[in-house]
């Protein structure tokens, strides 16, 4: 398995890195590309805060689970799971399908660098 990428680009940076990646994909060349990207660390960290994290450990590996499942796992109420993997599915960190929820990585891989 891999891990999905992390990062924080502008829309810019995310239209030009699709635009090559189109290019590249013409010419034969194309690598998938497994990540997700925000526009700010403040959007990255509220989606990737530490109770969402925890439901991300909880599925890395394991293939589908149901959310009763997860909600046990982590030791949370399962309308807040719920919640949280709705939020983690609108951002493309997770995967919903008939059999369950699932990460399908090993882990998440953060490339951003914050400025102060």
């Amino acid at each position: 398995m891999t891990s999905l990428g992390v990062k924080i680009e502008t829309m810019d940076e995310f239209k030009a890195r699709a635009v090559k990646s189109m290019k590249d994909a013409q010419k034969g060349k194309a690598k998938p590309y497994h990540g997700i990207s925000f526009p700010t660390y403040a959007d990255m960290h509220e989606t990737l805060a530490p109770p969402r994290l925890e439901i991300i450990r909880a599925l890395a590996g394991q293939g589908p689970l149901a959310i009763r499942e997860v909600a046990r796992r982590v030791g949370r109420d399962v309308q807040a799971v719920h919640r949280d993997v709705t939020r983690l599915i609108n951002a493309g960190v997770i995967e919903r399908d008939e059999r369950g929820i699932r990460f399908d990585y090993d882990g998440l891989k953060f490339a951003f660098e914050v400025g102060v």
